[in-house]
């Protein structure tokens, strides 16, 4: 499976941006989809994933409510709306893909992008 990140950038705090991730290869041995981002100094942290299937969710609770998680299976494409930026949400945000579903470790997750630079300001 290859992930291909696009869509992050320079913005103001309390604007939008949307990632998307585009997939190919062998996505149905990847059910799960997730996003990760990794702080400057700090750990990579799970953000939210998605099932291709159900389009079911699961968010970590620093983002509920900012941001959303959906995929497009006519496209192969897994995207994540950023609302109301914060200065926090500054990171490299990383898509990831795993043979299992609603899962938050990394561990489990098999293939990764590149990674999208995404820089708020204030």
């Amino acid at each position: 499976v290859q992930l291909v990140e696009s869509g992050g950038g320079l913005v103001q705090a309390g604007g939008s941006l949307r990632l998307s991730c585009a997939a190919s290869g062998r996505t149905g041995s990847s059910p799960g989809m997730g996003w990760f981002r990794q702080a400057p100094g700090k750990e990579r942290e799970f953000v939210a994933s998605v099932t291709w299937s159900t389009g079911n969710t699961v968010y970590a609770d620093s983002v509920k409510g900012r941001l959303t998680i959906s995929r497009d299976n006519a496209k192969n494409t897994v995207y994540l709306q950023m609302n109301s930026l914060k200065l926090e949400d500054t990171a490299v945000y990383y898509c990831a893909a795993s043979a299992r579903k609603f899962v938050i470790s990394q561990l489990v997750y098999d293939y990764w992008g590149q990674g999208t630079q995404v820089t708020v300001s204030s």
